[in-house]
């Protein structure tokens, strides 16, 4: 029987091409903002562009911070994508102004310090050692679209951190047990992006 995978639907864009992505896996997908098909799932995907403190409002309409904590104390995994990795930060600082994230990840998500911002296009990474989201996939290039970088701080609980290089070393996806996130698009990055997420959803 196929996993289910639920992609959170809280108002931010790019439901439809992750959507289709995660299907190409073999799982069975659906878009939703109803909290109970969302804790039920065997796995849930957080997507996200735009805006840190537009993205934790629209997650605070469906009580997506909520969701994400119960699911991973039922032992339910979760994969966030982009600013949906983001948001799983203690906060973000975006124009002299800081909103509190959903705090599962220590540390602050900060602009770039790069001659060009927004860091946009295919890059390499640097695959954490024990990685299971890149296993097959330590050579491959990843599609990036953003201005903003976590900046994880210690203790981080044993995570591991894959990262990128623009203008400044950067968490390029980071995995904690049953979480598990990427800066980049994995939706939007060809067949790398698909092995990731077939891979993710192998652990389903």
């Amino acid at each position: 029987m196929s996993p289910t995978v639920a992609v959170l639907d809280y108002g931010s864009g790019n439901l439809r091409s992750a959507e289709r992505a995660l299907a190409r896996t073999g799982a069975e997908v659906s878009v939703t903002s109803d909290y109970a098909d969302a804790l039920e799932a065997d796995g849930l995907v957080v997507p996200g562009v735009g805006a840190f403190a537009a993205c934790m409002k629209g997650l605070e309409a469906v009580r997506g911070a909520t969701l994400v904590r119960e699911r991973l104390e039922r032992r339910r995994p979760v994969l966030g994508i982009c600013v949906g990795m983001q948001v799983l930060y203690e906060q973000g600082v975006e124009h002299g102004e800081r909103t509190e994230g959903v705090g599962l990840l220590p540390g602050a998500v900060t602009r770039l310090d790069a001659a060009v911002v927004p860091h946009m296009g295919w890059n390499t990474v640097d695959v954490a050692q024990g990685s299971v989201l890149f296993a097959g996939l330590a050579q491959e290039r990843f599609y990036f679209v953003h201005s903003y970088a976590a900046r994880p701080s210690a203790p981080d609980g044993g995570a591991l951190h894959t990262t990128s290089t623009h203008g400044e070393r950067f968490v390029a996806a980071v995995e904690r047990g049953l979480l598990s996130a990427t800066q980049f698009h994995p939706e939007k990055s060809g067949d790398a992006g698909a092995g990731l997420l077939a891979n993710w959803v192998a652990t389903l």
